[in-house]
């Protein structure tokens, strides 16, 4: 029987949905509750204590750090866990988050293990005690939804470093495949996206994208992600300015009828509900389509 309480607050409900249940598997004397932004979280926090605030950072009507410093003026929740999960993770932003009370800050997309040994950090003795007195253990089983893309990522040589979470996409081997196995033109223009997965980063370039989805095309040597993992697509739409758009991996296949294809098509469906997201992508759409003419 859960004994503690959890608050998930993100816009998008497919990463509230991996929360809920990276928690109820991994700890089931916590029982979950979500919010699709901060106004309706703070709203629930008024009429009930909960005892761990899962939360994003970038949401419609009041952001994860509005919420924080908030939650910190009220006397029930001064001490209250706060765990910020969030695709900014540039120094900037977990300076602030830590100055206004943060407990610990989580970047998307995660893995169940990152966030279980976050939630245990920050909880301590409190949820040891809880798990013990229901008799129940600290490790969970495996994510049920990885499944493998064997055929199409088994990798013929060692994969590139990750790149930083927040660097822009680089010049990437990619541009550079003029023969062999070439990558189909991205529609007149060349727009790089670093997509980042929980264990690693892939270089690709975008071949299509629309407010649904985007399809990128990569090299193979690079580590690919399962089906159903979450991804961040990090897009430059303006100059010194990038967008990053929460998603998952709806899609592996090769790009060539061959075994051997150099090049694998990547479709990440996004799961973000802001407006001002999609906004930015429309904008970001209608120059790529532009430029295709």
């Amino acid at each position: 029987m859960a004994t503690l309480k959890a608050l998930v607050v993100d816009d998008a409900s497919f990463v509230r949905d991996l929360v809920k249940r990276t928690v109820r598997q991994r700890f089931p004397v916590i029982e979950t509750t979500d919010a699709q932004n901060g106004r309706r979280a703070q709203s629930l926090m008024s009429r009930t204590v909960f005892d761990l605030i899962l939360c994003d950072w970038e949401m419609p009507e009041m952001s994860g750090l509005e919420l924080l410093q908030w939650m910190r003026q009220q006397p029930q929740y001064e001490k209250v866990p706060f765990i910020m999960i969030t695709s900014r993770g540039d120094k900037d932003h977990v300076v602030e988050a830590v100055r206004e009370g943060v407990s610990e800050y989580l970047g998307k997309p995660f893995s169940p293990d990152g966030l279980s040994k976050k939630i245990i950090k920050v909880m301590g003795r409190k949820l040891q005690d809880a798990m013990s007195r229901g008799g129940k253990s600290m490790e969970g089983p495996a994510d049920a939804f990885k499944e493998s893309a064997a055929l199409l990522t088994r990798k013929r040589e060692p994969a590139p470093e990750p790149v930083a979470r927040d660097a822009r996409p680089a010049a990437s081997p990619l541009l550079k495949a003029t023969g062999g196995g070439k990558a189909p033109a991205a529609r007149g223009v060349t727009s790089m996206a670093s997509i980042r997965f929980a264990e690693s980063t892939l270089t690709s370039v975008v071949k299509d994208i629309n407010l649904t989805e985007v399809r990128v095309i990569a090299r193979r040597d690079q580590q690919f992600p399962g089906i159903l993992d979450q991804a961040v697509v990090d897009i430059e739409i303006a100059e010194d300015q990038m967008a990053r758009l929460n998603g998952y991996v709806h899609q592996l296949q090769a790009v060539d009828k061959r075994q051997d294809t150099d090049f694998v098509s990547v479709t990440i469906r996004f799961v973000d509900e802001d407006p001002q997201k999609m906004e930015e992508l429309s904008r970001f759409i209608a120059r790529f389509r532009a430029g295709g003419r």
